[in-house]
């Protein structure tokens, strides 16, 4: 599972720019007056082999009574209750605040790892001025510039020392390849709770007419046919000013988690409803994520043939970009339709991890010029030489040649479809990365 960290301060001390630094990204807005953020911000960071979960949070005053700056509050106190880490944030020129006082005894009352950090500490890093920083009683100050990118990587080097992160290599490792781990996934009350009790044949989970019942991301072990599988139920992912307790919000980073470690995610969809935003922002997640994934329709029975119709339109029309994956019609409380949806989590689990010989992949892909060439970009026509395969889960596919960043997205979709074909990758996102060899020549005087 991946860290989190959540970034707290007082407003206007540079959160949202150290945000941007680790996601790597321009996600959070950022300008020079304070309050800009108020709701918490969610973003993926990389150091080194590490991955994890940023939070940006909006400016904490721990004792506001009403208005905004209350709900801001609350807002990142949920942000302090998901985090492993939290990185409290001061800012080196303007010096300690009473406010920085309140955030640091609420802080240690949690007791919770923390590491403090000084921002917009550019020409400053020896100096006595940090040294007032001490007396908020949560240890060593770092400072840093995110304006400049200074003493950053320390200090995300801090705030990972204290979780003792095992290696993903050696966890990739430990992990029984033979075993399918599958996440269930969707908007809460949508029967995923349900779906698991009927496919286990006991009331194994809590299963109530109530949104919300699942808070925390359950793993339950089950074997089908011989072939193990490690079922993840978790929380629904509701939309964002639709959650209040800190405890749900806890949930949503758990799920989030689960579905970056699963081979294979069920996303379910409620019939009586139809694919809303937050559907669409679910699939989306977990095909930024790479991960294989099979499309299920709940309480098929609990619809007519109008609403029937209008929900296979919305499929098509709000998740375009899950084409590749299987859609099943079921009802989990009266066992319909269940059957096939096991085929099709072991085709998308196959696929994921298909291996795909050069010799096959560069035939495919001169077939494919051959009876279509790329579009001539000015000067240059791209040339594909010949492909191989660059990782698993999701399969991708490296393309050498040159001119290729001339290839238009039209093109690559063209390509991604032959080799779906042969290849009958379904259930699975696939990637297409191109590598434009260099002009030996080019600096070399004609």
């Amino acid at each position: 599972m991946k860290p989190v960290l959540a970034l707290v301060g007082r407003p206007n001390v540079g959160k949202s720019t150290i945000f941007n630094r680790l996601t790597k990204s321009r996600d959070a807005i950022v300008a020079d007056f304070a309050g800009l953020t108020r709701d918490r911000h969610y973003g993926n960071g990389r150091q080194g082999k590490h991955e994890f979960i940023v939070i940006d949070t909006g400016g904490f005053e721990p004792d506001a009574a009403s208005g905004i700056f209350k709900e801001m509050a609350k807002q990142t106190r949920q942000a302090v209750a998901e985090a492993d880490v939290v990185i409290f944030v001061v800012d080196a020129r303007e010096g300690i605040s009473a406010q920085d006082h309140e955030i640091a005894k609420y802080l240690r009352r949690l007791g919770k790892p923390c590491v403090l950090v000084a921002n917009k500490a550019e020409g400053m890093l020896a100096s006595a001025q940090l040294v007032e920083f001490f007396e908020l009683g949560l240890g060593e100050v770092h400072a840093v510039s995110a304006a400049h990118g200074q003493g950053m990587h320390d200090m995300v080097e801090l705030a990972l020392a204290p979780l003792q992160l095992q290696d993903p290599d050696e966890a990739l490792e430990q992990h029984d390849p033979s075993v399918i781990k599958l996440a269930v996934a969707g908007r809460p009350n949508v029967g995923k709770s349900t779906l698991i009790n009927t496919w286990l044949g006991e009331e194994r989970l809590v299963a109530f007419d109530l949104p919300g019942t699942t808070r925390d991301a359950i793993s339950v072990p089950f074997e089908r046919n011989g072939q193990k599988f490690e079922l993840v139920d978790t929380a629904g992912l509701r939309r964002r000013g639709k959650v209040f307790e800190a405890i749900e919000k806890f949930s949503v980073v758990k799920t989030l988690q689960a579905i970056e470690s699963a081979n294979v995610v069920l996303l379910l969809i409620d019939a009586t409803q139809g694919v809303t935003d937050q559907d669409a922002h679910i699939a989306g997640y977990i095909l930024e994520n790479g991960r294989a994934v099979v499309l299920a329709v709940n309480k098929w029975d609990a619809v007519d043939e109008y609403q029937r119709e209008l929900v296979k339109r919305s499929i098509e029309t709000r998740l375009p970009f899950l084409k590749f994956a299987a859609t099943h019609l079921i009802s989990a409380t009266k066992r319909q339709g269940l059957g096939p949806l096991w085929a099709s989590i072991a085709q998308a689990f196959k696929a994921a991890n298909c291996k795909m010989s050069t010799p096959v992949l560069t035939r495919l892909l001169l077939e494919a010029v051959q009876f279509q060439s790329p579009k001539r970009s000015g000067m240059y026509r791209p040339k594909l030489r010949y492909a191989h395969q660059g990782g698993m889960n999701p399969p991708v596919i490296v393309i050498h040649g040159n001119s290729l960043e001339h290839v238009t997205d039209a093109y690559k979709r063209f390509l991604e479809g032959r080799f779906r074909k042969e290849f009958d990758l379904v259930g699975t996102p696939m990637r297409i990365e191109f590598k434009t060899s260099s002009n030996p020549y080019a600096d070399k005087a004609v």
